[in-house]
Formats: structure tokens, sequence, C-alpha cells
């Protein structure tokens, strides 16, 4: 199963790469810009990422995620679970990123840059609703994970599991557990000769059909 997967990345290895240089990409863009990740990110647990990233894509088109209160969100979230805890935590969140009237999310991230475990760790603490998976999908969606963090959702505890990788999915992921399967991820990266965040992205395009976010 393994050589499949080699034979997978080596199929889809353009496609993979163009989209994590779109997501180096996006720190050159506005506070709004990475707002949006980090929305998309507190929208998808339990949730599917295409659904919880089309409710974002509306809330920016009708500029409720940058001014709408709880209330005004929330009906955007519809097609995502928990949609009212989830408009309160990216109401949250952007209050505590606006400085002056304006978004400042970007420059308290660069502080951490060249640090992706402790970007996480600060992303855990700042903002409600983003733990471990979470926090290392926005950061690397935002290009800063420098393939030192895994994203360990359904999908990928699947594959990891058929992989041999781990012998189990857990019931429950503890912040011991999450580090523990993070390592064995690395580990298993480094011996098929792929990066950690294109082996993110190669299993998860072969459980869903699709290369996304």
């Amino acid at each position: 199963m393994s050589k499949e997967l080699v034979q997978l990345h080596e199929r889809r290895k353009d496609e993979i790469r163009k989209r994590l240089d779109e997501f180096k990409s996006v720190l050159d863009k506005s506070d709004e810009k990475v707002f949006a990740e980090l929305a998309f990110c507190i929208c998808t647990p339990q949730s599917k990422a295409t659904s919880a990233w089309s409710a974002i894509k509306s809330l920016v088109e009708n500029r409720m995620l940058f001014t709408g209160n709880e209330d005004q969100i929330k009906p955007f979230l519809n097609a995502v679970r928990f949609n009212e805890q989830k408009a309160s935590r990216i109401v949250d969140a952007r209050r505590k990123f606006t400085s002056n009237g304006k978004l400042a999310l970007k420059s308290e991230l660069m502080k951490l840059a060249d640090d992706p475990t402790s970007l996480r760790e600060w992303v855990r603490e700042n903002v409600k609703g983003c733990g471990l998976k979470e926090s290392s999908h926005f950061i690397r969606n935002i290009g800063l994970s420098n393939n030192q963090l895994a994203i360990l959702d359904v999908h990928i505890l699947k594959n990891l599991k058929e992989l041999g990788v781990i012998d189990e999915i857990p019931k429950s992921l503890t912040e011991k557990k999450y580090l523990e399967i993070e390592s064995k991820m690395k580990n298993f990266a480094d011996k098929l000769g792929i990066t950690l965040d294109e082996l993110d992205i190669v299993l998860w395009s072969k459980e869903t059909g699709m290369i996304f976010k």
C-alpha cells in the first residue's frame, strides 16, 4: 500500500505543490484573507471542509465575516455543525485580533513564524475552538507549518491505520496521543521520501478524491 501511495503522490505532486505554494502566498495578502483562513478552521470540526469553506466564502462576499455579529453570521453557517457556537467563536477571534478598527492578525503570527510548534501553541491559547488539529490546519493553510505539523482529521487517521502507521484510531485524541501520532506520521513521511505537508494532502485526496484545503 505504501508503494501505491508513493505512486499516487508522483501523479499528483505538481498539483499538490501548487496548492502548498498557494498557501504560502496567503501571508502576502491582506489580514482579511488570513482571518478568513482562521474562520474556516474554526468551522471545520465535525463538518465537511467543503461546506465550511463555502460558508466562509459567502460571509466574505457579503462582508459579514468582517462586520457581522453572531446573529448575522449564524445563518451563513447552516451547513456547518454547531453553527451558533462557531459564529460566536468567529466574532470572538475577530474582536481579539482587531486593533484601531482594523484586523491585525498577520503581525501577531509573524512573531512566531519561524517556530511552527510554538505558533500552534499560541493559536490554541488565543483562539477559542482551535485545538491541535484546527491550529495545525490553520498554520498549514497560511504556509507556516514547514512540514512540522500534522492535521489529524478522520481521513488522515483512517489512512494511517490502513497503512500500519498506527494500530488503531483512538476514540479520543488527547494531546499526548496527538503528538505521538504526529511523530509517527513524520517518521513515515521520511521513510517514503515525501514531506509531511505533501503527505497530508495526498492522504486527504486519496480519501476524498480531491485536493482541497
